[in-house]
């Protein structure tokens, strides 16, 4: 099966360096993206959603800016071609407001699945930071 890339904007009512930190470290992100996230000594992350761990390395960050996660494949695969999500933040002088696009390519190819699944992700980003 071959991956989707799926990429959405949203806007959120706070600074780029207040929402850096949940798109960064584990505890941020178990407060809106994942049911529960850790990671490990080789600064592995393991997002866990519906008790099923899913591994991911930080593979780029440009502070307050991006963050990009590869997933690591299941079991013996090796993958040249890995899931990842991506987190990008840009900053409307103006409005002071933030702007995050998501880019999500991994084997969900549902476009309305996806949208919605963003949706509701942004809506508790949205209340856990108050924007």
């Amino acid at each position: 099966m071959g991956k989707y890339k799926y990429t959405a904007e949203f806007e959120i009512r706070a600074s780029n360096k207040m929402l850096f930190p949940y798109m960064t470290n584990p505890a941020g992100l178990a407060q809106w993206f994942a049911d529960k996230v850790n990671i490990d000594e080789n600064k592995v992350f393991n997002f866990i959603w519906d008790n099923k761990p899913h591994y991911a390395r930080l593979t780029a960050q440009r502070l307050n800016r991006y963050v990009k996660f590869e997933f690591l494949p299941d079991g013996d695969l090796n993958s040249n071609d890995p899931a990842y999500i991506e987190f990008k933040l840009d900053m409307n002088e103006l409005t002071q407001s933030s702007f995050l696009k998501i880019t999500d390519y991994s084997e969900t190819d549902n476009e309305d699945d996806l949208k919605e699944l963003w949706t509701h992700l942004v809506s508790n980003l949205r209340e856990t930071v108050g924007g």
